[in-house]
């Protein structure tokens, strides 16, 4: 008898020790940690909130709090500029939490960190001028619109998921032609063909696909092919005559600018 009443009094302290993950007798409760962090991303004071966020989900990790301060730990990470921080967090958070009620957000605002970091050089690339970054950070924020959109077609973020998709399609096919462009200097006849063709087989309606008909014909006719060149320019004038003018082209490209 003896024993079992001490294996019942352990028992009973230990159910007493786990009896909440939200609140702890050395510190501040989950709730009044994540009103706390809230206030301070309120306050755009991102280094305080994210490290609130990750106290958080530290000293609560299984908490009804844990959830949703690890994406808030991320906006506050891409807000504070901390990019790479962000995605993992994300990540951590898509892989941990699939069928959260928010999870459309996290793609979406995976999709717009990878978005501001393409947008770090590309705004020096338009118009006509041409960045030697590669696209990396463009393709992966397209595949995260891309994912969010096949994950969530009745989302929110949808909409504006599809702007960015396109501006970004646009993008990439101007980044494209201006390699080819590089090539066509360095006298890489096939190396430029072969990129003006990846442009137009790819990113089929891009206003840079002017761009990649015209390297095309250079292209053809530095390879002594001057009926295609001939075939090319056919094409240049009847599908896209009212777009060769440098103006009405650059006036295209500032429509399909639709963010800040």
């Amino acid at each position: 008898m003896r024993i079992i009443s001490i294996i019942l009094l352990v028992l009973m302290l230990g159910l007493q020790g786990c009896g909440g993950n939200d609140k702890r007798e050395d510190g501040p409760s989950a709730e009044e940690l994540y009103d706390e962090a809230s206030r301070a991303l309120n306050a755009q004071n991102y280094p305080q909130a994210i490290r609130l966020y990750r106290d958080l989900t530290i000293r609560y990790p299984f908490g009804r709090h844990a959830e949703q301060a690890m994406l808030d730990m991320a906006y506050a990470q891409y807000k504070g500029g901390a990019n790479d921080a962000s995605i993992e967090s994300l990540n951590r958070f898509l892989r941990t939490y699939p069928t959260h009620p928010n999870v459309d957000y996290a793609w979406y605002l995976k999709g717009l960190v990878n978005y501001d970091e393409t947008m770090s050089f590309l705004r020096k690339m338009l118009p006509g001028r041409a960045s030697d970054r590669d696209q990396q950070a463009a393709h992966q924020a397209f595949r995260d619109f891309q994912e969010l959109i096949r994950r969530h077609p009745e989302s929110r973020y949808v909409a504006d998921a599809r702007q960015r998709m396109v501006f970004l399609r646009n993008i990439m096919a101007k980044y494209e032609v201006q390699v080819g462009e590089y090539y066509e200097r360095r006298k890489a006849w096939i190396a430029a063909l072969n990129r003006a063709r990846y442009v137009i087989e790819n990113y089929p309606g891009a206003p840079a696909t002017i761009d990649a008909l015209k390297l095309m014909a250079r292209a053809y006719e530095k390879l002594d092919m001057p009926q295609l060149a001939m075939d090319t320019r056919d094409v240049l004038e009847n599908s896209y005559a009212d777009l060769m003018d440098a103006e009405k082209r650059e006036g295209l490209l500032g429509r399909l600018w639709p963010f800040d």
